[in-house]
């Protein structure tokens, strides 16, 4: 078992670089299936998550190499078309190889997906769009069946904008003849990053990022090369931690533009953050104050993925912050655990109201999902004495090399791996 020790009460200070956004590398990484060819994905985060997908693509007969944050892919002998239980529950994105799966072979087949379980994720939009597009799909025990002699555009209404679907969906249609239109569609800028990335195929692609986005499938280049766009919620992370210890911390390669609604939040909360060009710097002298009522919602509005470390550092502002979480049922798994440090936190339904402490204290506490073991890194690096975090599992999905991170900025830290008996 792994545990990652952290010593509280110092004021942060340094430069970081910001790394590749986990939510963008996972569906280039799925895209390369399309290609055909040599594909060069730089910027990529060395997370379990990301070694995950190179792991699936080796399955599908890929020849794939991680180093020195650059993916290489070689996607021009595929050999099967399926994906193993094993695999599937390694990363709830493990769903996103559907589409480009299908495209490619012509079917596919796969086990319900894994990941943190923050409530129902129902991927009937991802089948629904997979039907459209002219695929056969049927559900044997917990296998998905997909067939498809050939795919063709549709239109593709989605009822919410739900960003897994939205990516599948271009994905599918990259490899459809004809055009594809996908309304009510995802806006985020992964959304947009993948869309990029599918024009280095030879894919028209317009829209992406917008709620309407076209896909008229092209035929796939012998090579392709991509840089992943910055991870705004590992940037949103530090300034978090920040915020809730104090310092002075610069991000280099922080893509500020995506971050209007976080950035927002902080600075209400009195942090003085600073733009130039793609460093991002912040800086906090005093306890923080409660940045208003905090409602959750897709891009551009309060990523949900930023709501439990920004929670971290309301626990210890003057006066109470109200969250509002209308994406995941289950986004508050890691109360419980803030509490174990001294937070003051009620929930209700979808509902959180938090009254800042002037101090929180170290403890024993474990991470019950990626985005609430972030929060725990936050409000330990705030906290008096020393906090020990277990389960590090799930932050590893999304944070490469976290101790060494937390120490270029002046934490604290020291991951400690212990052999399980």
């Amino acid at each position: 078992m792994s545990v990652l020790k952290i010593w509280g009460g110092e004021r942060l200070s340094g430069r970081i670089a910001v790394q590749g956004a986990k939510n963008s590398v996972l569906p280039v990484l799925a895209a390369t299936v399309l290609e055909g060819g040599e594909s060069v994905i730089r910027n990529c985060p060395d997370l379990t998550d990301v070694h995950a997908a190179i792991d699936i693509l080796r399955h599908l007969g890929c020849e794939a190499e991680f180093e020195d944050g650059t993916v290489r892919v070689d996607s021009r002998k595929i050999t099967r078309c399926d994906i193993p239980d094993e695999l599937m529950r390694r990363m709830r994105s493990s769903v996103i190889f559907l589409g480009p799966i299908l495209a490619r072979c012509g079917e596919a087949t796969l086990s319900m997906p894994g990941g943190c379980e923050l409530g129902p994720r129902p991927i009937d939009l991802h089948l629904k769009a997979m039907r459209l597009l002219g695929a056969d799909v049927k559900e044997n025990g917990g296998d998905l069946i997909c067939k498809a002699a050939k795919l063709t555009g549709a239109r593709i209404d989605l009822p919410i904008p739900s960003v897994g679907a939205t990516e599948n969906s271009m994905l599918a249609a990259a490899g459809a003849e004809g055009v594809t239109f996908i309304t009510n569609a995802a806006r985020e800028p992964e959304i947009r990053d993948l869309g990029e990335y599918l024009k280095k195929l030879g894919v028209n692609v317009t829209g992406a990022g917008t709620s309407t986005v076209t896909v008229e499938g092209g035929t796939a280049r012998a090579y392709a090369e991509h840089t992943v766009i910055p991870d705004r919620i590992a940037a949103a992370t530090y300034i978090s931690a920040v915020t809730a210890a104090g310092g002075d911390i610069a991000l280099v390669n922080a893509d500020t533009g995506d971050m209007r609604a976080v950035i927002g939040a902080f600075r209400r909360m009195g942090a003085r953050i600073t733009e130039n060009g793609d460093e991002l710097r912040c800086v906090m002298e005093k306890r923080p104050v409660p940045p208003g009522t905090i409602i959750t919602g897709p891009y551009p509005g309060f990523p949900t993925d930023a709501q439990p470390v920004l929670m971290a550092a309301a626990a210890v502002a003057e006066g109470a912050t109200a969250f509002v979480e209308t994406v995941f049922q289950n986004r508050y798994r890691h109360v419980p655990e803030l509490i174990r440090l001294g937070a003051d936190i009620r929930v209700d339904g979808r509902v959180a109201i938090v009254e800042g402490t002037k101090k929180l204290h170290g403890a024993k506490v474990e991470a019950t999902d990626l985005r609430g073991g972030a929060a725990l890194i936050v409000a330990a690096l705030a906290a008096e004495g020393e906090t020990e975090i277990s389960r590090l599992c799930h932050i590893d999905r999304g944070y490469g090399k976290i101790a060494d991170s937390l120490m270029m900025l002046g934490g604290r830290a020291e991951r400690i791996d212990r052999k399980d008996k």
